[in-house]
């Protein structure tokens, strides 16, 4: 079970170099065209079958990855424009059961994806070392938390979720 819940591994953040920061940022870029791939030639029927047992549906992941990125691109641009301010956190569990994330087709999201992932990708790229030592502070959590770490989340976020896709493709043998 903890292989279908996490099959890359949890997430672990112990730093930045330069090569991971440039890294994940290509991964950012990428996550578009990824989970485009992940869900091509899937009917409707295909789309609404969860990864595991109490998981999301592959519909509801394609949703998911646009509401939590457009929470962390906008987490980014709080951080850069602002001191240290406080964001305001989203309730991923409730959001993924709302009648738009249930019934709309992953495109309407795909299309999302591909406009902030090119909006991230150019403020990622704009982004001096210091920018990714700005920090904000994740109520939630109750911490602080560096714009480089929100960077090796939103790279490991998509391939987790991608990963969901393509291992129920695998099981299922679609």
């Amino acid at each position: 079970m903890e292989q279908l819940r996490f099959p890359n591994g949890k997430f672990v953040f112990e730093g930045m170099s330069t090569v991971q920061m440039e890294q994940w940022i290509n991964e950012v870029e990428k996550l578009p065209g990824e989970l485009r791939a992940a869900i091509e030639g899937l009917d409707d029927e295909q789309l609404d079958v969860p990864y595991r047992t109490g998981g999301w549906t592959a519909r509801q992941i394609v949703h998911h990855l646009a509401d939590a990125n457009m929470n962390m691109f906008s987490r980014f641009k709080l951080a850069l424009t602002e001191s240290n301010p406080t964001i305001k956190p989203f309730n991923e569990e409730r959001w993924v059961i709302t009648a738009d994330t249930l019934n709309a087709s992953p495109v309407t999201s795909l299309l999302i994806i591909d406009g902030l992932h090119a909006r991230t990708s150019l403020l990622l790229r704009s982004m001096e070392r210091p920018d990714f030592e700005k920090q904000f502070y994740h109520p939630e959590k109750g911490s602080q938390m560096k714009l480089s770490s929100l960077l090796a989340y939103m790279a490991w976020h998509g391939r987790h979720h991608v990963s969901h896709i393509l291992s129920l493709r695998e099981r299922m043998e679609w």
